[in-house]
This record gives C-alpha cells, structure tokens and sequence, in this order.
C-alpha cells in the first residue's frame, strides 16, 4: 500500500467521523499503525497534522472561505486578467484545440503518455506538443482504459510512451523545489461552455475556494450553476485545471470526478504549502 493509499484511507475515516472529532489514537488504530507512525507519515505528505486536517473538514470553515473569497470577475479586473490569453499568476496556459485540428482527428499529431506517481496516487498524463491534453488520476479505471479512451479521441494520432518528457510536466506540478521559469500549457478540447469554465478555474487563487453560482457568474451565465458543474465534471487535465476549488454554495465539498478523498486531500495538501492559518 503507498503512502497516499493509506493517506486517503485515513481521509475516509476522518471524513465519516469528522462530527465526532476522532483521536490520534483512533485514526492510527484504524490504519493498523502506531500513534507515532501514523502522525509522522501524515505530516510528511500534507504537511499538517491529523488535528489540522480535521479543521479543514469542518463545514464552518468552508463557508468561511466562501464568505473570503472574491468573485472571479473581481479577481480578474485585480490581476489585469482580461483577455483570454493572461491567465491566473501566470501559471497555466490553456489553448482550445481548434475545430479544424478536431475534424483530423489527430492526424499528424504526436501524443505522448505515462503514468507517474503524485501526491495523490498514480495518474496518467499525456501530452501532445502544444501542451497536456490529458491529466486523470488513476483509480477504478486504469491506464488501459485511460489509453483506449486517448486513442478513440484522437484515432489518427501518432500515441506512444514517453516517461521523461511526461516526468517533467510531473515534476514542475509536484516537485518542491521546481520553480517555472514559463506557464505550463495546456492544450484541450471541449465546447466554447465548457473552455470558458475551465479558464474561469484558472483565476481561483490556491488554497482558497469559490461556488458553481460564483463561476457561472464569472463567466456571463449567471442561471447556469447546474451546467457549470457539468464543465467541472468534465474537466480533462486534472489539477492544473482546478475543479477541486469549486465547491457548493453550503460549503459541502460536493463531487468530484476522481473521488471525494482525493478532492479533501488536494486541499488540505494545497492549503500547508500556502500558510492559510485561517483554513
């Protein structure tokens, strides 16, 4: 069992307990380790404690940051994100694949793919030159399907395996002491809907959080919060593209496409490495 396998295992136990406020003692004991080993391993990967943990489950801290957080149109006219082609902090750049490109279904175009470990378990990436196209963390559907799903979508593409290329998309997400001398891209395709969620998302600040109502509002429909969280659904490029930052208006969490686990985890992984005492 990895690290994260356990991580998430206690994030479940904390989760379904969290009204009840579960000891170190009983966290540990459920994941048959010792009270020392247990709070050591967890410090490790999100860099707060199990007690910390449990405050960012609490519903009242969650409609703390909603109160917080600004809207997204503020944000932008803030950062001098108006046009399309700033996106937030500079970080990421997302690029819609174009309806010609979409038409030749792939053909001339080189995707390359691997599984790498994360934080939060393995995931399958896959890149083509102009970006990633593809970021799934792995979990009921393994690579296999990942790959069949990759080739089905682009049946005229040139797929083939390349660690080392991927490993470097990885390795500036992840790695600690990575710093982006240039914005990661990303190179997607969806409806002109769901590309204009996504680039919504991209405005959230890491560590903070903001409603489905919020981002239909952003982006000009503001009666559209059901088919925001459709686009949220369907985000492809897991993590860059941060879905996990929309949650409900009541504060709840709410969904996520690669498990609810996954999604308390990213937050509470997010919120150490930006010191938000509050959260």
């Amino acid at each position: 069992m990895s690290d994260y396998d356990r991580i998430a295992e206690a994030i479940y136990f904390i989760s379904d307990r969290v009204n009840s406020q579960p000891t170190l003692n009983e966290i540990a004991a459920h994941l048959h380790l010792s009270p020392f080993h247990f709070q050591r391993l967890f410090c490790r990967w999100a860099g707060v404690t199990p007690k910390r943990y449990l405050q960012v489950l609490t519903l009242e801290r969650a409609k703390q940051l909603l109160r917080e957080s600004k809207p997204l149109l503020e944000v932008s006219d803030t950062l001098g994100l108006s046009s399309s082609s700033r996106l937030y902090d500079h970080f990421v750049h997302l690029e819609a694949v174009t309806p010609g490109e979409y038409k030749l279904e792939g053909a001339g175009l080189t995707i390359e793919y691997a599984v790498h470990d994360t934080p939060f378990g393995n995931a399958f990436i896959a890149i083509t030159p102009r970006g990633v196209c593809v970021l799934s963390f792995l979990g009921k559907i393994e690579i296999e399907g990942h790959l069949t799903a990759l080739k089905k979508k682009w049946p005229h593409a040139q797929v083939h395996e390349n660690c080392q290329r991927t490993f470097a998309v990885i390795n500036a997400m992840f790695g600690a002491e990575q710093k982006l001398d240039r914005p990661l891209s990303l190179h997607v395709t969806g409806t002109n809907f769901q590309i204009s969620v996504w680039k919504a998302l991209l405005q959230i600040p890491p560590a903070t959080v903001t409603s489905y109502s919020q981002v239909a509002t952003a982006i000009g429909h503001p009666k559209s919060a059901r088919a925001v969280g459709s686009a949220v659904g369907a985000n492809p490029v897991a993590f860059l593209i941060p879905c996990h930052r929309v949650i409900q208006v009541s504060g709840k969490l709410g969904g996520y496409r690669w498990g609810e686990a996954r999604k308390h985890a990213i937050h509470a992984w997010e919120s150490a490495r930006h010191e938000k005492p509050e959260y």
